[in-house]
Order: C-alpha cells, then sequence, then structure tokens
C-alpha cells in the first residue's frame, strides 16, 4: 500500500492558477488564494525583456466566494465576473491591472451576465448578454467600458439562445429554438439589417458556425447533416449550403478549431479522443510551432493557454493522468520554456496512480469508452471499487489528472469511470441513444461497466461503492434504487432525485430549452408514468444500502428539493443517511472549507460501508 497522502493536498486551493497573458506579452494574470478564496492577480512577464520586478499585485479582495473568471480586455484592464452564493447570476466587473478604478458593470439583483465578445479589435467596447428585461430571455448589448454605457443590439423575442459576431465585432448571427424543438440560424450581412432564418432544423441535427473566414464572407462550422459525427465544413452563412468538407473523424465529432488573429489563418481542428486530443492541421507553420512547444515535455499532454497578439510569447500549460502540471512562458523565438508555477507543488507524481483507458461492450452491443484507475502497490484483485459517472448527462469523461480519483485510488479505491451512452463527443447515434433513458440504458451502461471490472476479477463484488454529481448524482440513487443488490453504499453529490419535480425548478434561461427537455428525458405532463418509474424518490423503498447526499442551499440547476425529498423518504423507513448542506454553494462546493468538510466525510463514509 503506497503512503497516506493528507486529503487536504488534493482538496485545498492551489497556490497559483488560471494564467494568462496580456495582449501586448507584458504582463501576467492568474488566480490566487486571499483568506481562502481565488482572487485576481496581475504581475510582469518576467522572462520578457524591461520586465523591472515580478512582484504580484491584488486586484481583488473577495472574501466570500472565488473569482469564477475573468478576461483581458486590453493592455490596461481585465474584467470579472462573481455570483453570490452558488446562485449562478453573474455580475460583470472591471478593475485596472494597478488595482484602480475598480467597478461593477452589470450590479442588477438576479441578473446573469455573460461576455458575448471582448472585441479585440473594437477599443473600450464589448458584446455582453444579460437577462435584465425578462429572466427567460439574453438580450445583446455593447457596453462601453469607460462610460459604462449598454446599448442593446437587438430584443431577444424569447426564443434566441446564442450570438456571433464577425472580425469586426459586428453581431452577425443569432442561435434560436423555434416551436419548441426545432434549432434555427438567423443571419444579417450587416447591423443595419434584421435578422433573417437562413435554416431550420430539428435539434437532434444541425449546423453550429464556429468563426468567420478573414474576409467575414464564409463561415468555418460544424455539421452533424447528413452525417452521423460532426464534421468541420465551409460554409455560406447566408444560405448555409456546404461549400467544402474540411475534416470528420470515423469515431470522434469535432470539438473545435484554433485561429491565427494575426496570420488570419485556420491552423487546426482537434477532436477529443479517448486518450486525449486528436490534431489535423491545416498550417504547416501552426504544426511545426506546436511540434517545437512539444519536444521540450516528452511523455506531457501540452496545451496552449494563451499568447498575445503577436503571437510570439505564449502561456502553456502542461499535464498528464498522474500529473496536474504547470504553467509555462514560452516565446516562440527564443524555443525556451520557464515554469511560471507549479498547481499542485506539494504533490508528486511518482505517489499519483496512472488512469487506463479501457473498453467494455454493453449487453445491447454499445462500445463504451471508460477509465479505470487503481491503487498503487497493491494487486488489482478483488479490490473495494468506487463507480464514478460523470455529470451532465450530455458531457464526458476525459484522460487526464483528476483530484478526486487519485484521492479515492491513495486510499485504496479502484475507481471506475464511464462515457456511457449519451456522452458528446461521439456522434449522433451514441447521443441519440440516451434520449428518454435516464435509468434504463444510460444506467445499464454503468451497471454493464461494473459487471466487467467484476468479471476481470478487478473488484471485489461484495465491496462496491458509487458516488457521482448532478447527473451522476441522480445515477448514484438510480443504481441504489434499481441495482438494490450491485451495490453496498453510494454518494449523491447536488443529484436529481424526481425527474417530475426537477423538471418544475429549472432556471427561467433555461424555459426556452423545456420541450427538448421534454424529448431527451420525458415529458412531466403526457408521460408521467414513464417519469416516476425512474425517479428514485419515488422508490426510496427499494434503497437498503447507506446513502450520503450532500447539496447547495443556493443550488440553481438541481433545486434543494430534490435532496430534500430523498432525505425524507429515507429517513421515514430507517435507512441510513448522512445529509450534508451548504447554506453558501450552489451547484458544488465551491469555497475550500466546505469542499473540505465534504470530502472528509465522504472519507469516513467510504471508510465504515467499505
Amino acid at each position: 500500500m503506497s503512503k497516506i497522502i493528507p486529503l487536504e493536498d488534493f482538496f485545498r486551493n492551489t497556490p497559483e492558477m488560471f494564467y494568462s497573458i496580456s495582449p501586448d506579452g507584458k504582463n501576467f494574470a492568474f488566480l490566487a488564494p486571499y483568506h481562502d478564496r481565488m482572487n485576481i492577480f496581475v504581475r510582469p512577464c518576467c522572462f520578457t525583456q524591461n520586465a523591472e520586478n515580478s512582484e504580484p499585485v491584488q486586484l481583488t479582495f473577495e472574501t466570500s466566494r472565488s473569482i469564477e473568471g475573468y478576461a483581458w480586455v486590453d493592455n490596461e484592464r481585465i474584467l470579472f465576473v462573481k455570483d453570490n452564493d452558488g446562485d449562478e447570476n453573474y455580475k460583470l466587473y472591471g478593475v485596472k491591472i494597478d488595482g484602480s478604478d475598480l467597478r461593477a458593470y452589470t450590479n442588477f439583483e438576479g441578473v446573469r451576465t455573460f461576455i458575448i465578445d471582448t472585441l479585440k479589435e473594437v477599443p473600450d467596447e464589448i458584446i455582453i448578454g444579460m437577462n435584465r428585461r425578462n429572466p427567460e430571455a439574453f438580450d445583446p448589448y455593447r457596453l462601453n467600458l469607460k462610460t459604462g454605457e449598454m446599448k442593446m443590439l437587438a430584443e431577444n423575442p424569447g426564443n434566441w439562445s446564442g450570438w456571433m459576431t464577425d472580425h469586426d465585432g459586428k453581431l452577425r448571427v443569432v442561435c434560436a429554438i423555434v416551436d419548441g424543438v426545432n434549432t434555427q440560424i438567423l443571419y444579417r450581412e450587416t447591423e443595419d439589417e434584421p435578422f433573417r432564418p437562413v435554416l431550420t432544423t430539428n435539434f437532434r441535427e444541425g449546423v453550429a458556425f464556429i468563426n468567420f473566414t478573414p474576409d467575414n464572407k464564409k463561415v468555418w462550422a460544424s455539421t452533424n447533416i447528413n452525417r452521423d459525427k460532426d464534421a468541420l465544413v465551409l460554409m455560406d452563412p447566408a444560405t448555409c449550403e456546404e461549400l467544402e468538407v474540411l475534416y470528420e473523424n470515423p469515431k470522434y465529432d469535432i470539438g473545435g478549431i484554433s485561429y491565427s488573429s494575426k496570420r488570419k489563418c485556420l491552423e487546426k481542428v482537434f477532436c477529443c479522443g479517448h486518450k486525449g486530443p486528436i490534431h489535423h492541421y491545416f498550417d504547416e507553420e501552426a504544426k511545426t510551432r506546436r511540434e517545437k512547444m512539444e519536444k521540450h515535455f516528452p511523455g506531457k499532454r501540452v496545451g496552449i493557454v494563451d499568447c498575445d497578439d503577436a503571437e510570439e510569447n505564449y502561456i502553456l500549460r502542461t499535464g498528464s493522468d498522474n500529473s496536474c502540471g504547470g504553467y509555462y512562458f514560452y516565446n516562440i523565438n527564443e524555443d525556451q520554456p520557464h515554469l511560471i508555477a507549479k498547481l499542485l507543488p506539494w504533490l508528486n507524481e511518482e505517489d499519483m496512480v496512472h488512469m487506463q483507458a479501457i473498453n467494455y461492450t454493453t449487453r445491447d452491443g454499445l462500445e463504451i469508452d471508460a477509465y479505470l484507475s487503481l491503487p498503487k502497490d497493491v494487486e488489482p484483485k478483488n479490490l473495494p471499487l468506487i463507480v464514478n459517472p460523470h455529470g451532465g448527462p450530455w458531457s464526458r469523461d476525459y484522460w487526464g489528472y483528476s483530484p478526486q480519483v487519485q484521492f479515492l485510488c491513495n486510499r485504496g479505491y479502484a475507481v471506475l469511470q464511464m462515457n456511457f451512452r449519451g456522452s458528446t463527443g461521439y456522434g449522433r447515434k451514441f447521443l441519440e441513444a440516451s434520449y428518454k433513458e435516464w435509468g434504463r440504458k444510460m444506467q445499464d451502461d454503468i451497471t454493464d461497466g461494473v459487471k466487467y471490472v467484476i468479471e476481470q476479477g478487478i473488484a471485489d463484488p461484495k465491496r462496491i461503492g458509487i458516488y457521482g454529481a448532478s447527473y451522476g448524482g441522480y445515477a448514484t440513487l438510480a443504481g441504489l434504487c434499481f441495482t438494490p443488490d450491485l451495490y453496498c453504499c453510494g454518494v449523491d453529490y447536488v443529484g436529481v432525485s424526481n425527474l417530475l419535480t426537477f423538471m418544475n425548478t429549472i432556471p427561467p434561461y433555461w424555459k426556452r430549452s423545456k420541450e427538448i427537455m421534454y424529448e431527451k428525458v420525458g415529458n412531466p405532463e403526457t408521460e408521467k408514468e414513464f417519469l416516476e418509474a425512474v425517479s428514485p424518490a419515488l422508490h426510496a423503498d427499494k434503497i437498503r444500502v447507506p446513502l450520503m447526499i450532500a447539496q447547495g442551499a443556493n443550488d440553481p440547476r438541481v433545486n434543494k428539493a430534490e435532496s430534500d425529498q430523498m432525505v425524507e423518504a429515507l429517513r421515514k423507513r430507517g435507512v441510513e443517511v448522512d445529509y450534508m448542506v451548504k447554506d453558501n454553494e450552489g451547484h458544488g462546493f465551491a469555497n475550500q472549507e466546505n469542499r473540505l468538510d465534504f470530502y472528509r466525510a465522504m472519507e469516513t463514509f467510504l471508510k465504515k460501508h467499505m
């Protein structure tokens, strides 16, 4: 058995994270702890010329909640967002890099703000989305960062769900939901024209514009029309006519592209594969650049986090399955990376475990990509196993470092994660195989993975626990209800328990997608019995093993009532249930002390019951 590493070393705040570089390449910004909350700091790039000192300047002093995200808007100002106790109603703020002129741009109660475009080519202006006028719909605004003046660019009729600007910062494209379950692209040549529909499809297929070509006349787009996998195509935005297929992968959807603003060219497209990204290059210079970067980090995954406008100074992020990695400064001409910060410097990768990329086949013939992590220095035989289904559910697990996986393996558990049907990136057929299969075939995929590991002799069938968050929390409850002999205990973290009540408590800005949600999960009005059959809170009598539940009181996605009703139903029957509620949290615990409380409680719970 390997040495026991303190729990806090896995889950406490890292000293520095989320590095980015100013447009002129002279300064770094990053998040670092201040009173256990992550705040924004700036310091000169000490690896560039004329950097007088590298002492950081603290720009924010939040003590109630960490900064959720930030962005450089020019060389002198940074924008950031924060919410209140996890309610996800983000407000937009700005501050100069010397710490002056801190201001709130959208300090409106109950209003959610997000950045549509930072308008790199337009000084002092950005475009934001905000649901101030109507809680259910976001309107686009042009915001002047100097004066704070906002101008609505178009009034959302209620069904617009996304926007896209061209390289001149003009709002040219709108995505909408029409007739409940159809998606539509609306387009205009100039901001003086009204938007007009150019393509309407069922939500199951469609087109997503990614970026305009340099001349703002065509677009690069992702589409699965007449194919199973999302492919990269060149498209006429005025008609959605497919002009050229640029890349498609036989197994995976495309995940995104890389575009050079300086050289005005498409550099590459990538897919998320089983053991990392798959790159396809259109530009030889970009390919050569990546090869130069990667040669410095053999055996590690290397990602470009950010670069300056000159595309000469880069921030790289390295890592692997047994290392959280770190940030490096890299100048393309010098070709020598400099370490900026290690993410978890107190952990040694020699003490961490590797994540095995495995496959198994479900009872109805689907191939599932999965990940199996085993404790160190222990024979992989008859081990206690934690099954860890991901949230979403229309999301996916990735090969790489996971603090909770490493923690569980350090405590002697094997960990199984799987991309069950509905996990994203595997094409339309695989995604649609999950529709109306919550608690049914999606759960079977999890069960079949557990049985596969048992059949390999790795897992002890009497010591199988299940733990997940959000949809993974639902899968935990469903596993205990509908396969009661498979698990000896479960941990549900902000999980759905009742599909009927869940549908009625979604945030107001999700309501435009309600009909699509009904198509994917079930309609509580016309399929009440269908949803009741797979709602764990209504089948609590089937749970016979101990359960732990954790919930944020302000969760806007999975209402606290989801956990309350599950706990009440179990306690009425005398089933042991540990219930943790944090009053200053939302959909997951962001505050360090709450995060540590949760994992300490989970460690005690698993040790007792496994």
